[in-house]
C-alpha cells in the first residue's frame, strides 16, 4: 500500500511529505517548456517505436500508443482553434504566448512537458501510457527535445538569413555603379560603390550561416538511450530513433548526452554573433537617415512619426534591431554563465538554460522577418551620396597610387600627397580643383593626366583587385554572391524539427 501523497508525480515514491506548495509552483518548468510539445511527442514516438523493437511493446501497443501521442500532439491546435472561436480572431492572428497559457492553465499539476504529455497520453490511452517511460529518463528526454528545438530554430534562421541576403543583394543590383564614401573611423576615406558596401554585409551573414550550419553539424546526434546518465537498463536498438528523428547517429556517451549543452551555446553564440552584425548594419542605417547625411530615406511602412513634433519620421526599426542585438548578446552570455559551474552531469541549473534558447529563436525571428523587406524597401539619395564621394579628398590615395606607379616611394608620394591636401585646405580647393602649376610646386611628377586618375571613376578603377571596389570586380563579386546563395541547400524535408 503506497503512503506518496502525489500520485500524479513522475518520481514521489520515494517521498512521504507534500512539496510546499509555493515551492513546488516555483520549480515548475512548465509555464515555459510547454513550446516543447511537438518535439517532445516526437521524442516519444521514437522511443516507443524503439520499445517495440525491444518487445516491450506489441504492435497493438505501439499502433495505440502513436495514435495517442499524435493527439496529445495537436493541444496547441486544438487550443488555438478554441481561442480563435471565442475571441474572433482567425487562428493566424492568435499569439503564442496566448496560446501557451490555456495550455499551462489547463494542467496546473503538470510539473514539465514530459508530465504534461505523460498526463495527457494518460487520458488518452490510459495505463498503457505508464509503459512509455520504461527505459529512458527526463534528463535524457530535455536533452533531445531541446537539441530538437535548437535544430529547428537553426533551419529557420538559415531559411530567413538566405532571404535576408538575396534581399542585400537586390538592392546591390539596383544600385548599379552608384558611388557613397567609405568611411574608416567615422570620417570619410575613400570612395566605394552603394553595391561594394552592401556586400559586406552579405559577407558577414555568409559567415553567420557557416557558423549555424557547423552548429547544427555538430549538435545533430540523438541522446535518446542514454538513461539518467549511466545508459539505458535495456539493450535498446538505439539507432532506431536517431533515425526516426533524422539524427546522424546516436550521442558516444551517456554521462555527456544528458548533460552537454554545447548546442545551446553554440546556437546563442552564433545568434550574438549575428546580432552584432545585425545592430552594426542598423547603426549605419539609422545614421545614413539624418539631416546630416542625408544617404537614405526611410520607408514609411517601417516608420513611426513622434507624438510631440510632427515633422519627425523616426527609425523605428533599427533602433529596435539594435536592441534586440543587446537582447542576444545578454542571452548568450547568461548561458555561459549558468553552464561555466556544474559537475557532470545533470543539474537542474540547466532548466534556466531553456528560456535562453526560446528568447533567441523567438528574437532571431522576428529581427528575420522584418529585415528583407525593409531592405528592399530602402531609397538612397544617389546625388547626395556621389557629392559627399566627391568632397573631403577622398582621391589622395589615388593621388599617391599615381605618384607611385611614376616610380616615386610610397611613403614619399603619400608626404606629397599630404602637402597637396594641405593646400587644397589653405585654398578651399579639391585635389582635382587646383592648378596643375600649383600640383607640380610640390612634385614634378604631377601631370595632366593626373586629374583622369583622381576622377571619382578613376580613384574606383584603381582598387582593381579581388574584392576591390573597382567596379567590374563589384559586378564579379555580385554574380559570384548570388550563384553562392543560390547553392545554400535547406535541410532534407522532415529534418527541421517541428
Amino acid at each position: 500500500m503506497s503512503n506518496q501523497p502525489n500520485p500524479t508525480k513522475m518520481w514521489s515514491g520515494r517521498f512521504r511529505e507534500p512539496l510546499d506548495r509555493t515551492f513546488e509552483q516555483w520549480q515548475r518548468s512548465f509555464p515555459f517548456d510547454w513550446r516543447l510539445l511537438s518535439h517532445e511527442v516526437a521524442a516519444s514516438q521514437a522511443h516507443a517505436q524503439t520499445l517495440a523493437a525491444a518487445g516491450i511493446l506489441t504492435p497493438e501497443e505501439l499502433e495505440k500508443t502513436l495514435k495517442g501521442l499524435e493527439a496529445v500532439g495537436l493541444r496547441a491546435d486544438n487550443w488555438a482553434h478554441r481561442i480563435s472561436a471565442s475571441s474572433g480572431e482567425t487562428e493566424y492572428e492568435v499569439s503564442t504566448q496566448q496560446v501557451g497559457a490555456a495550455i499551462v492553465a489547463s494542467a496546473p499539476q503538470a510539473e514539465d512537458i514530459h508530465h504534461f504529455v505523460e498526463l495527457e497520453l494518460t487520458r488518452e490511452i490510459g495505463a498503457l501510457a505508464l509503459k512509455l517511460h520504461t527505459g529512458r529518463s527526463r534528463n535524457e528526454q530535455i536533452a533531445t527535445d531541446t537539441r530538437l528545438f535548437v535544430r529547428g530554430a537553426i533551419d529557420f534562421t538559415l531559411r530567413d538569413l538566405r532571404e535576408w541576403m538575396l534581399a542585400l543583394i537586390d538592392l546591390a543590383e539596383k544600385s548599379g555603379t552608384a558611388v557613397m564614401p567609405g568611411y574608416t573611423h567615422l570620417q570619410r576615406a575613400e570612395p566605394v560603390l552603394i553595391a561594394h558596401w552592401l556586400l559586406a554585409y552579405v559577407s558577414m551573414l555568409e559567415r553567420d550561416h557557416s557558423r549555424f550550419s557547423a552548429a547544427r553539424t555538430r549538435m545533430n546526434f540523438c541522446p535518446l538511450g542514454s538513461g539518467a546518465i549511466a545508459g539505458a537498463t535495456l539493450a535498446l536498438d538505439r539507432t532506431i530513433a536517431s533515425n526516426t528523428l533524422h539524427f546522424t547517429a546516436p550521442t558516444t556517451n551517456s554521462v555527456d548526452a544528458t548533460s552537454d549543452r554545447d548546442f545551446m551555446l553554440d546556437f546563442a553564440q552564433a545568434a550574438s554573433t549575428l546580432g552584432l552584425h545585425i545592430s552594426r548594419f542598423a547603426e549605419e542605417i539609422t545614421l545614413y537617415a539624418t539631416s546630416e547625411f542625408g544617404f537614405i530615406d526611410l520607408p514609411e511602412a517601417f516608420s513611426t512619426g513622434s507624438s510631440a513634433m510632427p515633422q519627425k519620421k523616426n527609425p523605428d526599426l533599427t533602433e529596435l534591431a539594435r536592441g534586440k542585438s543587446a537582447r542576444l548578446l545578454g542571452a548568450s552570455t547568461a548561458l555561459s554563465t549558468l553552464i561555466k559551474g556544474l559537475p557532470l552531469a545533470y543539474n537542474k541549473d540547466l532548466q534556466e538554460g531553456q528560456e535562453q534558447i526560446f528568447d533567441i529563436a523567438a528574437t532571431l525571428a522576428g529581427l528575420l522577418s522584418v529585415l528583407p523587406n525593409f531592405t528592399r524597401a530602402l531609397k538612397f539619395n544617389l546625388a547626395r551620396m556621389a557629392q559627399a564621394a566627391q568632397t573631403g579628398y577622398l582621391n589622395a590615395m589615388a593621388a599617391a597610387t599615381y605618384l607611385s606607379n611614376k616610380g616615386v616611394p610610397f611613403r614619399k608620394a603619400h608626404e606629397i600627397v599630404g602637402n597637396a591636401v594641405r593646400l587644397g585646405l589653405d585654398k578651399n580647393l579639391e585635389l582635382n580643383q587646383l592648378s596643375l602649376a600649383d600640383l607640380q610646386t610640390l612634385s614634378p611628377e604631377f601631370g595632366t593626366d593626373l586629374f583622369d586618375s583622381i576622377s571619382v571613376e578613376g580613384t574606383l578603377a584603381c582598387h582593381d583587385v579581388p574584392g576591390g571596389t573597382a567596379p567590374h570586380r563589384v559586378a564579379d563579386a555580385l554574380t559570384a554572391a548570388k550563384q553562392r546563395i543560390a547553392a545554400l541547400t535547406s535541410p532534407a524535408k522532415g529534418d527541421a524539427g517541428v
